[in-house]
C-alpha cells in the first residue's frame, strides 16, 4: 500500500483532485466506482469546480455507485445515488447514461445484483473508498469473504449508526446492496481515502494490522496498485 500523507485536509483534497484530474486525462474513458458518504465530498466539489473551468472532462467516463441503502425512497436524499448525484454528477459533464447505480427499490435484488454485475463487466479503471470505523469498504461489512460479489448485506450496528447523518428522518436503512470485495479487489487501481482525527486509529490497523477479513481495510495491503491518502489527523498513527 502506497501512503500519501497531506499536512492539512485542503492539501489532501487538492492533492487528490489533482490526481484525479490527471487519471482522467490519461484515460478519459476511466471507468470509475465511487462512495457517497462525507469523506469525498470536498473532492467531489474539487472536480465539479474544476469541470467548471475546463481543466478535465467526465464527458467519455462511465461512474458506478460502490453501494446503496435499502428501504429507502427513490427519491430520498440519503440514498448514495442521491448523494453523488446532489454533489458530482450534477455538477459535471457526465452524460446520464453513464451513471450507473443499484437499485434497491426493485423486488428482486438478486436480478439487480447480477445485472450490476455484468455492467460493471471487466471491471474498474479506478476505485475511490472511504472506510468504515470497523474497517468496512462500502458495505462490505467485517467478515465479508474476498471473493464476494454484488450483493445484498445486513448492516453491522457501526453502518446503521453512521446512516444518520445523511438522513433527515428516523427510519434507519437495517441493509444495503454494495459491489463485492472481488470486483473492488479486481480494480486496476484504488484509492483509500481518509481525513480526520476519528479515522486514525483504523487507519493504523488497516496498513499495520494483520491482514484479515474482519477489518475488510486491510485486504487493501495486498493489492498491487493501491493509495491511502490521508491528512495529518487521519495519518497520525502511521
Amino acid at each position: 500500500m502506497n501512503l500519501l500523507r497531506f499536512d492539512s485536509e485542503g492539501a489532501w483534497v487538492a492533492g487528490v483532485a489533482s490526481l484525479w484530474r490527471d487519471r482522467l486525462r490519461t484515460n478519459p474513458r476511466l471507468r470509475m466506482c465511487l462512495p457517497s458518504g462525507n469523506t469525498p465530498i470536498r473532492i467531489y466539489a474539487a472536480m465539479a469546480e474544476s469541470v467548471k473551468r475546463g481543466l478535465v472532462s467526465f464527458r467519455n467516463a462511465e461512474i458506478f455507485a460502490l453501494d446503496d441503502y435499502g428501504g429507502l425512497a427513490p427519491d430520498d436524499e440519503g440514498k448514495c445515488a442521491n448523494i453523488l448525484r446532489r454533489f458530482l454528477i450534477d455538477h459535471v459533464d457526465l452524460p446520464n447514461d453513464q451513471f450507473h447505480f443499484i437499485a434497491t427499490d426493485e423486488p428482486d435484488q438478486a436480478r439487480v445484483c447480477r445485472d450490476y454485475d455484468r455492467r460493471i463487466g471487466d471491471g474498474f479503471d479506478l476505485t475511490l473508498l472511504g472506510i468504515g470505523l470497523n474497517g468496512h469498504l462500502g458495505l462490505n461489512e467485517p467478515g465479508s469473504a474476498p471473493d464476494s460479489a454484488t450483493r445484498r448485506v445486513e448492516m453491522h450496528a457501526s453502518s446503521i449508526e453512521a446512516s444518520t447523518d445523511y438522513l433527515k428522518h428516523s427510519n434507519r436503512p437495517t441493509w444495503g446492496v454494495t459491489v463485492g470485495l472481488k470486483q473492488l479487489l479486481a480494480s486496476k487501481e484504488i484509492w483509500l481515502l481518509a481525513s480526520g482525527a476519528k479515522k486514525a486509529d483504523i487507519i493504523c490497523r488497516a496498513v499495520k494490522g494483520d491482514v484479515t477479513t474482519e477489518v475488510p481495510a486491510t485486504l487493501l495491503q495486498k493489492h498491487p496498485n493501491c493509495f491511502l491518502s490521508v491528512d495529518a489527523e487521519a495519518g497520525a498513527l502511521l
